[in-house]
């Protein structure tokens, strides 16, 4: 286990912790093999932003975001849920807190650009528990049903169920809440290049959904690990290593 711990943990992160957060999530990430995967998205997530669970206060702001700093709580594989019991419900990839808003993390590495989006938006999504605020998801929700907005990079369909979770979770902590959708940008994958046109039309996906989702209750905010990582202050020698780490093991 120890091997195997320090092929897929950078240093710092709390192992034990985010094992354990992974072991009540849905995507069966450790038993499947999954996140020891050089393709890994998950120990992408889980590593840059697991290193902050017990250090909160030392996350980096997030660009494009206008909130108090710094957080109270990071986290891992978290589940916003619906107003409802049964059925499924969203696991963010991870999950941040501050005194006055909440922020749920969507990560993406080599989905874009590898795996074919599909529409599933069952009739539950219709019930009238958004609120009025959430109307621009709720638009969405059905233009990508009926094909009217139809996204080939980015799952659409996925950050409304997000969107929904967090509207919820909003309510219960009587917070303000976004949705920060960050992305690696791989030059290979499988072996082969992704051309650059590739990689823009992803970026231009982003800012159509961006601006589809506008004046929502659930701020939409986004950027590449790299544009975050760059900003990450050099006053935290620790804070700074781990920025390097992220990048020259994920190269996102």
């Amino acid at each position: 286990m120890s091997s195997f711990r320090e092929a897929i943990f950078l240093p710092g992160v709390p192992t034990d912790h985010v094992l354990l957060r992974l072991s009540k999530a849905g995507g069966n990430e450790v038993e499947s093999g999954k996140l020891a995967s050089p393709e890994s998205s998950a120990a992408l997530a889980v590593n840059t932003f697991g290193w902050f669970a017990a250090l909160p206060h030392l996350l980096p702001s997030i660009p494009g975001l206008d909130a108090d700093w710094p957080p109270t709580l990071v986290e891992v594989e978290y589940c916003a849920r619906f107003p409802w019991s049964g059925g499924r419900h969203p696991w963010l990839d991870a999950f941040v807190e501050t005194p006055a808003c909440i922020i749920g993390v969507e990560s993406k590495r080599f989905e874009p650009f590898r795996d074919k989006k599909t529409v599933s938006l069952s009739p539950a999504y219709d019930r009238p528990v958004w609120g009025s605020g959430m109307r621009p998801f709720e638009l969405l929700r059905d233009q990508l049903r009926t094909g009217e907005a139809t996204f080939a990079y980015v799952d659409a369909a996925q950050l409304v169920k997000h969107a929904f979770g967090l509207v919820t979770e909003s309510s219960r902590k009587r917070k303000a809440s976004i949705l920060f959708y960050i992305f690696a940008e791989p030059t290979q994958l499988g072996g082969r290049n992704i051309d650059q046109d590739v990689i823009m039309k992803h970026r231009k996906e982003v800012q159509l959904f961006s601006d589809m989702v506008a004046g929502a209750a659930v701020k939409f905010v986004s950027c590449s690990y790299r544009e975050w990582l760059a900003t990450w202050p050099t006053v935290n020698i620790e804070v700074q290593r781990h920025a390097q780490a992220v990048l020259e093991t994920f190269r996102p």
